[in-house]
């Protein structure tokens, strides 16, 4: 029987991924309102990536990290030196730049352009992940950007996490469009109902999706679900 990877949905933006036999989290603001678990329940976390500097984004990592002696930081460059300031130690945050993808551990993890702000952290992205079992695209907070059919063409993510809250990021409709450009096989809203402003629907994002015939599986996952992969 193939190795299965799986994905797990904490709200807001926070993913746990685990592939290769690694345990990676994604922007883990654990703590947010609409989380099923908490931070200190994080066991063996190998590697932490965040996409830019917002409070809600880099939300637990600090206490993560601080339970898990053995766990890096990927993250831009400005925002990998704030971690390691903050640890003491320069060794677990590792910096990189939007461009070809940061080696850690055999996972492949690329910054790609998002639109966005992440005032004194440098420059906001999204991440490629590269695994075994697939390759996952993470865009972080952003807007539609034309970026985002290079992200297709060059990494075919399998799986794409696109925020469709609107307000401070694309809202469903623009997060269609996004799948028509990024192709990917299965597309996971995320960064949507945390607080009333973050409008977008879920469902009106699968509705979009399908009318437009697009070959892509909108998979809506609530807190605390696992989705298992491999592709």
């Amino acid at each position: 029987m193939s190795k299965m990877g799986s994905l797990i949905y904490y709200g807001h933006s926070a993913f746990e991924i685990n592939s290769d036999g690694k345990k990676i989290l994604i922007d883990p603001w654990i703590t947010n309102p609409k989380s099923v678990t908490k931070p200190e329940k994080f066991k063996d976390v190998d590697l932490i990536v965040l996409t830019h500097g917002h409070d809600d984004h880099i939300g637990d990592t600090l206490e993560i990290m601080k339970n898990n002696p053995k766990s890096k930081v990927v993250a831009i460059f400005e925002l990998a030196n704030y971690i390691a300031e903050k640890l003491n130690d320069e060794h677990r945050a590792i910096g990189g730049n939007m461009g070809g993808p940061i080696i850690v551990d055999n996972i492949k993890i690329a910054l790609v352009p998002a639109n966005h702000s992440s005032e004194g952290y440098g420059a906001p992205t999204g991440a490629v992940i590269i695994t075994k079992e697939g390759t996952i695209y993470h865009a972080g907070d952003t807007g539609i950007t034309s970026e985002m059919q290079l992200i297709g063409e060059i990494y075919k993510p399998d799986i794409a996490l696109l925020p469709i809250g609107g307000h401070f990021t694309m809202d469903h409709n623009e997060a269609a469009k996004a799948v028509e450009m990024i192709k990917p096989k299965v597309a996971i809203p995320m960064h949507y109902g945390t607080f009333p402003v973050l409008y977008g629907d879920p469902e009106e994002f699968r509705k979009i999706v399908i009318s437009r015939g697009l070959n892509t599986n909108v998979v809506i996952l609530k807190p605390g679900d696992k989705y298992e992969f491999n592709f």
